[in-house]
């Protein structure tokens, strides 16, 4: 794999833990600005990423592709500098959205300069170093923040955040090409024309299924605490070391993944998937025990991102049409799920399976997709990756 996506990973690292660090920061920012409403700023930067994907990425796409991703990059890291000062509530919440816009920019760029970085049939790889950043983050990057924002305060991770931009912002100053590439230079599809890619079947299939997948993986992991706490009775410590294993294992699905995703999506679909519907269940038939407990985390994390990541790549092949936009919609696709997951678990909290509920939410929205996938799994793995325009 080119040096330049590993540079464009490092960017995806330090906004990957932004995007999840703030869980942990919350009740800080509640009592520093004196507001009972500090988690608004979590929706705010997921609907940011949401709306923002398709509307920077056609904002940006014709802008030759280093100074798009250098910008999104300096914008994200002074909206964390702005957040880090700032004593008034309603600015530290514009640089959430301001963030997220960047965020989601820079993803959807990113995804299609990765995909332009290889050759056609070695998308789902680079897609697998790609997402690598943000795995990466939920094994270091966050619970390094939690620390870092326990003892110096949450502004300190804010200000860790934007100095982590810093040597990514001078990896794509040095790694990414200059200019345009082959497919700018000659002037690509009209925006009308790539959004009417979302007309597609096959590709607003994928990323439905995308969606459900990740609001899997997305919803249980986000209510993790109370399982680790309660059901299997562990201290608040052993919530830290559960969701290192689920950033681990989905390193490790991510990792393993990027080949097949790209020569045989159908198997590893065919497999991961009823293993991972599998698997949620019986988490939670299994919480109060310790060992199975973080034996399944572990398993879990990397059947959900070996599954999401071969859907998402997929999304990307099927959006070849949309040069400048399928980095969007795959970035869509991806936050709809992380947004829509953790809000459709939240509502089984106060059901009678209490902490177990976002587990068996899990289990529930990967049978629907299985359920959508299996009778077409042909269709949604049809034509080879090397027939597909990058």
């Amino acid at each position: 794999m080119p040096l330049p996506l590993y540079l464009l990973a490092m960017a995806v690292f330090a906004m990957g833990t932004s995007e999840f660090m703030l869980a942990g920061l919350l009740p800080d920012i509640a009592s520093d600005f004196d507001v009972g409403a500090a988690g608004v700023l979590t929706s705010a930067f997921a609907i940011g990423m949401i709306v923002g994907a398709p509307l920077v990425a056609a904002l940006a796409r014709n802008w030759p592709r280093r100074p798009a991703l250098l910008g999104f990059v300096l914008v994200f890291a002074a909206a964390h500098a702005l957040g880090a000062v700032t004593t008034s509530f309603p600015i530290l919440f514009a640089t959430r959205v301001v963030a997220a816009l960047a965020n989601a920019g820079f993803l959807a760029v990113a995804l299609t300069a990765a995909a332009a970085l290889v050759s056609p049939d070695r998308k789902g790889r680079a897609l697998a170093v790609l997402l690598s950043g943000t795995t990466v983050a939920t094994i270091a990057g966050v619970p390094a923040g939690s620390v870092l924002g326990t003892a110096l305060g949450w502004r300190a991770t804010f200000w860790a955040v934007a100095a982590l931009c810093l040597p990514a912002a001078l990896g794509i100053l040095k790694g990414i090409p200059a200019g345009r590439d082959d497919d700018e230079a000659t002037g690509g599809p009209a925006l009308r024309a790539e959004l009417t890619q979302l007309a597609r079947a096959r590709l607003t299939l994928v990323m439905l299924l995308g969606a459900l997948v990740n609001a899997a993986t997305f919803g249980s992991p986000t209510f993790l605490a109370p399982v680790v706490t309660d059901s299997a009775g562990l201290g608040e410590l052993w919530i830290s070391i559960a969701l290192v294993l689920f950033g681990a294992g989905s390193f490790v699905g991510v990792t393993v993944a990027g080949r097949p995703s790209d020569r045989s999506p159908g198997p590893v679909i065919a497999v991961a998937g009823p293993v991972l519907l599998i698997g949620w269940p019986t988490l939670a038939v299994l919480a109060n025990e310790p060992a199975a407990l973080f034996t399944l985390v572990f398993v879990q994390g990397a059947l959900s991102f070996a599954l999401g990541s071969t859907l998402i790549t997929r999304v990307l092949y099927e959006a070849a049409g949309a040069p400048t936009m399928a980095g969007s919609y795959a970035t869509a696709a991806l936050n709809v799920g992380a947004t829509v997951g953790p809000v459709v678990a939240a509502a089984t909290l106060g059901t009678e399976a209490g902490a177990l509920g976002p587990l068996w939410t899990s289990g529930l929205l990967v049978a629907v997709a299985l359920l959508i996938a299996f009778p077409l799994l042909t269709v949604i793995t049809a034509g080879r990756s090397t027939e597909v325009l990058r």
